[in-house]
């Protein structure tokens, strides 16, 4: 059985009924999904002023920090896997914002470049963080504090899933708080 521990233990909580566990306002799960929903729909009319998708914004706020990078490095620095990355880099290409070539080094590997017209599309995006912020009708600290926190959530739930083997049966008493 896969058990987590925790260098400071908790109290030990009453459990609360079952009618409550259940509740869909009570899951975290639900709470960070359909904030994901609403973000997003906060961005595509901002996005749709730049032709882009939010998925292919993602790839883009990637390039535009480091850019002639292998497409591998990008679907890991996003969680894509290979199957998502390629389409949406391909339409990328298409709008002539990125150029994909072979690596020189390694035949095996596609290497992506931002052009002339994707490096020129930073400028009209810089906007976008501020309209979003306000939005959000928090300060700066704020969103700073929430994105570490989720980060950090994130973080923990990537090395619970990674230290499961696939094949385990889970069961709610399998899990304990993680370790920090």
């Amino acid at each position: 059985q896969f058990m987590l521990t925790t260098a400071n233990p908790q109290p030990p909580l009453a459990p609360p009924s079952t009618q409550e566990t259940l509740r869909l306002d009570n899951q975290l799960c639900f709470a960070l999904y359909s904030a994901s929903l609403a973000m997003t729909r906060l961005y595509q009319p901002l996005l749709a002023q730049l032709g882009l998708t939010y998925p292919q914004y993602l790839v883009m706020l990637a390039l535009w920090e480091q850019d002639d990078v292998a497409v591998s490095d990008i679907g890991q620095r996003l969680g894509l896997d290979s199957g998502t990355l390629t389409p949406l880099l391909k339409r990328l290409a298409q709008q002539g914002l990125l150029s994909r070539e072979r690596d020189a080094q390694d035949e095996r590997r596609v290497r992506v470049r931002l052009s002339v017209a994707g490096q020129a599309l930073r400028e009209q995006a810089a906007q976008i963080p501020g309209c979003i912020l306000q939005a959000t009708q928090c300060s700066l600290s704020e969103v700073q504090a929430l994105a570490t926190q989720v980060r950090a959530l994130r973080t923990t739930i990537q090395a619970t899933v990674q230290a499961t083997p696939p094949h385990a049966a889970q069961s709610p008493q399998d899990f304990s708080p993680p370790v920090h």
